[in-house]
């Protein structure tokens, strides 16, 4: 009876976790798409020089410490968040998810396109890496991806086609008669 009992919230508790790892997964890819560009903006127009270089001259184990200290200092926001979602207090848990998963991604990405080559000479991490990109390579190949990044694609022309309307309507309100 006590087994049954067990198996049964097993069933129940299964796709439960594997939708809730989907969800965090599909977040941080989501997040990810905003933080790359926003990384790529810092790396152009702050003059870190010096930290670049010190940076770039850490060995495998150390940069791997470096590049661990963002995951461990914000990743507790997502379930910081949820918490203050849970109680109420949605504007909270939103700005603080945002800000907290954006600075998170901006600081990888910078920290992991400085130390790539040095963090894939360790073979736990470039196993996770290789695992993390298999992931990636699934879901983007799965029907809902597509989907989304249809309506992605749809949303995005029609805004540049507001935008341009916009601006040829204000060119002919400006322009003399």
């Amino acid at each position: 009876m006590v087994l049954e009992e067990n198996c049964s919230v097993r069933r129940i508790l299964k796709p439960i976790t594997y939708a809730l790892a989907a969800i965090y997964f599909v977040v941080d890819v989501a997040f990810a798409t905003v933080a790359k560009p926003l990384s790529s903006w810092v790396a152009k127009h702050l003059a870190l020089r010096n930290l670049r270089v010190w940076i770039r001259s850490l060995r495998p184990y150390p940069s791997l410490a470096l590049f661990s200290v963002p995951v461990i200092i914000l990743e507790p926001v997502k379930p910081v968040a949820a918490y203050l979602a849970a109680t109420g207090q949605l504007v909270s848990s939103v700005v603080t998810l945002v800000v907290g998963e954006i600075l998170k991604l901006v600081l990888v990405e910078r920290l992991f396109s400085l130390t790539r080559d040095k963090l894939l000479k360790i073979p736990a991490f470039a196993w996770a890496y290789g695992k993390l990109q298999q992931a990636k390579a699934w879901l983007k190949a799965t029907e809902a991806w597509r989907a989304v990044q249809s309506v992605s694609r749809a949303a995005r022309n029609y805004v540049a086609q507001l935008k341009s309307s916009t601006s040829a309507f204000r060119h002919s309100k400006s322009a003399p008669r």
